[in-house]
């Protein structure tokens, strides 16, 4: 199984280029595309990442769905009119689609940071805002079961 762990910063260049931290390139070095998967999170102002073979595993569960069902035809419609598959160049870069930058609010710096199979790429201001939230909402529940 692939892992993606670690936050790493990297400067985003006036073209929209990134360059992927070497170990995420690593996890996704053996897969049939060389770069990655990204799409607009639903729920936050970040960017979803994995390798490909990830999101063919998400495609095989859409497709053990009724074919004919409103859930699935919503989560195919959300999901991959929106996934972007991006390549990486001879200096491990990725170019961000302008789409993909607004969503997440990203300007000069992109925050990838790993999340087991998946990874996200943040803004790292909203980032910081959101790990130390959860962090509290984690210390919360501890004090509550404690009390």
């Amino acid at each position: 199984m692939t892992l993606f762990l670690s936050t790493f910063m990297n400067k985003l260049d006036k073209k929209g280029r990134v360059s992927v931290p070497a170990s995420f390139r690593q996890r996704v070095a053996h897969q049939s595309f060389q770069g990655i998967v990204v799409f607009c999170s639903y729920k936050l102002p970040t960017l979803e990442g994995m390798g490909i073979e990830r999101m063919e595993r998400l495609s095989q569960n859409v497709d053990h769905l009724d074919i004919f069902s409103e859930t699935q035809d919503n989560l195919t419609t959300a999901l991959f009119s929106d996934t972007h598959m991006l390549a990486f160049d001879g200096d491990g870069r990725i170019l961000l689609p302008r789409p993909l930058l607004d969503h997440a609010q990203i300007t000069d710096t992109v925050a990838f940071v790993g999340r087991g199979a998946t990874f996200r790429l943040w803004n790292p201001e909203i980032f910081e805002a959101h790990q130390e939230k959860a962090r509290q909402l984690i210390r919360d529940r501890e004090a509550s079961q404690n009390a």
